[in-house]
């Protein structure tokens, strides 16, 4: 059924295309589903190389069995606002957090606190808050946060009960992108450095010095980029570079 949790067969139709190399897209066509759907289902089951139905179907059951204890405690166990289906928040808070990890976010927790804060309609939680959505350690929250602090991919603010607050907002995503082409900048510094120790001229650096190139002109770009993004669609001009 459209829309509904993926059937045994379904998982069978989908190794199946897998097999025989047709791309996501295909799959879920035939299946009348999204292409979200088989590509999460994909990836969190071995990937493209690696999935087997049976086996993805057991794992599914597990999540069900798991989800189903653990009901009274969840956040979603009741009525949620603005009218929203519990099956659907919580199937794209996992789609959320699989693509927040394909993109680079390697720790699980880390994107699950991001997903929450993006998906929180008061654009911010607490560390409380956070436990108790994630049903997971004070530690926990604590270790990732402060991660994705020293990432510029959170921030946090104390608000009036002197509770630290957790905020994720397109400023942040500005700072992160100045941090990412900083570290580009970095390794540009570095292979360059390398040519001087191998020797101009030489075959390793020349190669360094290649890299040194690419890597200068993506850093360039990607800070021109979001400086020229920030001030179309935020809020007006950007805030200085650190550095």
């Amino acid at each position: 059924m459209p829309g509904g949790r993926l059937t045994q067969q379904d998982r069978q139709q989908i190794a199946a295309g897998l097999a025989d190399g047709l791309a996501y897209a295909e799959i879920a066509r035939r299946l009348d589903r999204p292409t979200s759907t088989v590509t999460r289902e994909v990836t969190r089951n071995g990937g493209p190389t690696g999935y087997r139905a049976d086996l993805a179907h057991r794992a599914a059951e597990r999540r069900a069995r798991r989800r189903g204890r653990a009901a009274p405690r969840s956040a979603h166990a009741g009525p949620l606002p603005y009218g929203r289906d519990p099956d659907a928040v919580r199937e794209y808070e996992e789609e959320f957090t699989t693509a927040l990890m394909e993109s680079g976010v390697s720790n699980k927790m880390m994107a699950r606190v991001m997903t929450c804060l993006y998906t929180t309609d008061s654009g911010s939680l607490t560390a409380a808050e956070l436990v108790e959505r994630l049903q997971v350690s004070p530690a926990s929250i604590s270790k990732a946060v402060a991660f994705l602090e020293s990432q510029a991919l959170v921030r946090r603010e104390r608000d009036e009960r002197r509770r630290e607050r957790y905020f994720v907002d397109s400023d942040l995503y500005y700072q992160s992108m100045l941090a990412s082409a900083r570290s580009l900048v970095r390794q540009v510094e570095v292979a360059r450095h390398g040519v001087d120790v191998l020797g101009p001229g030489t075959p390793a650096a020349v190669r360094l010095e290649n890299i040194a190139r690419f890597l200068d002109y993506v850093a360039e770009s990607v800070t021109r980029a979001a400086e020229q993004a920030y001030e179309i669609l935020g809020s007006g001009e950007p805030p200085a570079r650190d550095g």
